[in-house]
C-alpha cells in the first residue's frame, strides 16, 4: 500500500513551472530518444542484404527494439514514481546512446540486436518525460501539452526514417546511429540544464511498484479499455512500416534508401493531427476523438492496399494511417492521465507497453506475411487491427458495458 501520510505531492516538490521553450525541448528529446528504436525500418532492406538475412529475419531488428520497448516500459518507467526523474531521464538517454553506438560498429546481426535491445530498453526515458510534463503542466493545458509532446514522439519516429534513408545513401546504414548518439548525447545534457528536480512522495519499494503496475490493470477499468485499443492500434501501425521498406525496394517501385526514408514524410503530415485531438480531449470529447481516429485508420487501408502499384494512393494512405494513430494516441493517454495523477508514470508503462506489445506484433505479422502474402495480406491484416479495435471503441462509447472508454 503507497503511504499515506502527510508528504508534499510530487506536484509540490516541482519548482519550475512549464514554459514555451521547456515543451520544446522536451518535445525534441522525445523525438530524438523514441526515434532510436526507428532508424532501421527503411534500412531493412540494405542491412538484410549485408547480413544476408531474409525479410522475416530482417524484420526481427524491429521486432527486438518494440519488445525490449515494452519492457523497459514495465522495468523502469514506474521508478519514475520514485525515484528523481530529471537524473533519471539523463542516465537513460545517455544509455541509449550507448546502445546506438554499438548498433553503429556492429559486425554481426547478434551485435545489432543486442545494441538495438539496449538503446530500446532505454530510451522509454521518453515515457518518463511524458508524464513528468504532465505534472508540471496545469489542469486546463495538460491535453495541448501532451499533444505537442505526442506530436515530437511520431514525428521521432516518422523523420527517423527519412533521416535514415537520406543518411544511408550518402554514406552507409551505420552512419545514421552515429549520427543518432551523438544529438542523444547532446539532448541529455541540455535536459540536465534545463529540467526541474523532482521526486515523487510515494514510498513503495521497487517490488512493490511492479505489482501495483498490474493492480493498475485490475482496478482501473478505463486503463484497460484504453490499453487494448492501444494494441490493436500500434498492431496496424507495425504491420504498415516494417514491410514497407521491401515493399518499395523491389518491383515495381525499385527506389533507393533515401527515396524511402520519404515516405515518413507522409505520415509526419498525420503527426500534426496530435494537438487538434488533444484541444477536442480537453473539451471532454475524448471518446469521440478516439472513434474519429479510429474510422480514419480503418479508411486508411483501402489506399494502402492500392499502394502496391501506385506510390500516390500509398502516400495518401500513409498520412490518414498515422493521422487517425496520433489522433487515438493523444485521445488514449489524456484519458489515463486523468485517473491518478500520482501514479501517471505506472499508467504510462501500462498504457505504452501495451502500445508496443501491439507494434512488435504487427510487425513480426508483417514480416511474415508479406513474403507469403504479398502487399494484399499486409493490407488485410493491419485493416483487421483497425476494425477490431474501432468496434470496440464504439461498444465502449455508446453501450452499457465494462468497456469503459472515460470518465468524462
Amino acid at each position: 500500500m503507497e503511504s499515506t501520510s502527510s508528504k508534499p505531492t510530487a506536484t509540490s516538490l516541482v519548482k519550475q513551472k512549464m514554459t514555451t521553450s521547456m515543451v520544446l525541448l522536451m518535445s525534441i528529446a522525445i523525438g530524438l530518444t523514441v526515434a532510436s528504436n526507428y532508424y532501421a525500418q527503411p534500412l531493412l532492406y540494405s542491412m538484410g542484404e549485408q547480413f544476408s538475412l531474409s525479410a522475416a529475419a530482417a524484420g526481427s531488428i524491429v521486432t527486438v527494439a518494440q519488445l525490449s520497448y515494452a519492457a523497459g516500459l514495465v522495468l523502469f518507467v514506474p521508478l519514475g514514481d520514485v525515484l528523481e526523474r530529471r537524473n533519471m531521464i539523463v542516465a537513460m538517454s545517455v544509455m541509449a546512446a550507448i546502445g546506438l553506438m554499438v548498433t553503429a560498429s556492429a559486425s554481426s546481426i547478434a551485435v545489432v540486436l543486442f545494441g538495438t535491445a539496449l538503446a530500446g530498453c532505454m530510451s522509454v526515458a521518453a515515457q518518463i518525460l511524458i508524464p513528468f510534463a504532465s505534472t508540471l503542466a496545469t489542469k486546463h493545458e495538460r491535453g495541448r501539452v501532451v499533444g505537442t509532446l505526442m506530436a515530437g514522439l511520431l514525428l521521432g519516429i516518422l523523420l527517423a526514417r527519412v533521416a535514415a534513408g537520406i543518411v544511408a545513401d550518402l554514406y552507409n546504414w551505420r552512419a545514421i546511429y552515429w549520427l543518432a548518439a551523438i544529438m542523444m548525447l547532446a539532448a541529455s545534457l541540455m535536459l540536465r540544464l534545463v529540467l526541474p528536480k523532482s521526486k515523487s512522495a510515494t514510498d513503495l519499494s521497487y517490488k512493490d511498484l511492479l505489482v501495483s503496475l498490474f493492480h493498475l490493470y485490475i482496478d482501473e477499468s478505463i486503463l484497460r479499455s484504453r490499453a487494448l485499443i492501444g494494441v490493436f492500434l500500434f498492431a496496424s501501425f507495425g504491420v504498415f512500416w516494417t514491410p514497407l521498406a521491401f515493399l518499395l525496394a523491389g518491383p515495381p517501385h525499385g527506389y533507393s534508401n533515401t527515396a524511402i526514408g520519404l515516405f515518413g514524410l507522409a505520415g509526419a503530415a498525420g503527426a500534426m493531427a496530435a494537438r487538434p485531438f488533444g484541444h477536442l480531449a480537453d473539451r471532454g470529447l475524448g471518446n469521440r476523438a478516439t472513434i474519429l481516429g479510429l474510422m480514419l485508420l480503418l479508411l486508411s487501408w483501402l489506399p494502402i492496399m492500392l499502394g502496391q502499384q501506385h506510390v500516390i494512393a500509398l502516400i495518401i494512405g500513409a498520412v490518414l494511417l498515422d493521422m487517425g494513430i496520433q489522433g487515438v494516441h493523444v485521445a488514449n493517454m489524456s484519458a489515463v492521465y486523468r485517473l491518478a495523477p500520482e501514479k501517471r508514470s505506472r499508467l504510462t508503462a501500462a498504457m505504452m507497453a501495451g502500445n508496443f506489445a501491439g507494434a512488435a506484433s504487427g510487425s513480426f505479422i508483417g514480416a511474415w506475411i508479406f513474403p507469403i502474402a504479398a502487399w494484399t495480406g499486409v493490407s488485410i491484416a493491419g485493416a483487421l487491427f483497425a476494425a477490431a479495435a474501432l468496434a470496440y471503441a464504439v461498444v465502449g462509447t455508446y453501450s452499457p458495458s465494462p468497456c469503459q472508454l472515460d470518465s468524462n
